[in-house]
């Protein structure tokens, strides 16, 4: 099993970046998937939620209006694309299924700052 993040990077407040998480190892299109994140001294908290075929969504309050989380089940992929970023945003992100019951990716880190 192996959940390979991508796509992060420092940015500035108000910015967009598009993540990106490659999932091997396990039937990806039978797993509802989520994004995760986890800042400096937090817990990691659940961001962002997609159905098995994308049609329902699910989003922290936090994130709701300013990030989309999408699937390609084809690819074996699930994205997150975040718009508006602020500086409290700045975490490393990762994904899983939406019980977390996969092995965790290293994460992809998020920075957002002037």
């Amino acid at each position: 099993v192996q959940l390979v993040e991508s796509g992060g990077g420092l940015v500035q407040p108000g910015g967009s970046l598009r993540l990106s998480c490659a999932a091997s190892g396990f039937t990806f299109r039978n797993y509802a998937m989520s994004w995760y994140r986890q800042a400096p001294g937090a817990e990691r908290e659940l961001v962002a939620t997609i159905s098995i075929a994308g049609g329902i969504t699910n989003y922290a309050d936090s994130v709701k209006g300013r990030f989309t989380i999408s699937r390609d089940n084809a690819k074996n992929t699930v994205y997150l694309q975040m718009n508006s970023l602020k500086p409290e945003d700045t975490a490393v992100y990762y994904c899983n299924t939406r019980s977390a019951d996969r092995s965790w990716g290293q994460g992809t880190q998020v920075t957002v700052s002037s």
